[in-house]
């Protein structure tokens, strides 16, 4: 694994979120109940982004587009396409339920380092 500085650790307060580049990878930090999360910033059902995606109480981040919800820590799908109404089911048939790609994190020195 490569482990790679992305961002000083005082510009990401808690309850904040960035995207980073790296290595060609848009990269979501979120810093949320004092841990700091690495995801992939394209949901997988449509590869929109997830910067505005919702954390839940359970620590999932849910697509702000189709409302699939993700687990920060492994990335499993808890939900696929529940929205709209009706025609979230057909959506998540265009593409099939599939994990978020998830990054380990580590605070070293002041800054925040993503492993790849």
């Amino acid at each position: 694994m490569n482990w790679i500085k992305v961002l000083a650790q005082d510009e990401l307060p808690n309850d904040g979120r960035t995207v980073v580049k790296v290595e060609e990878r848009a990269i979501l930090l979120l810093h949320h109940n004092n841990q700091i999360y690495a995801v992939e910033n394209s949901c997988p059902h449509l590869k929109l982004p997830l910067k505005k995606g919702k954390i839940t109480e359970d620590g999932a981040i849910v697509c702000p587009f189709h409302r699939s919800a993700f687990d920060l820590t492994t990335g499993n799908p808890v939900a696929w396409t529940p929205f709209p109404p009706g025609v979230g089911k057909l959506l998540g048939m265009i593409s099939t339920e599939k994990p978020l790609s998830v990054f380990p994190t580590r605070v070293e020195e002041g800054s925040i380092w993503v492993g790849i």
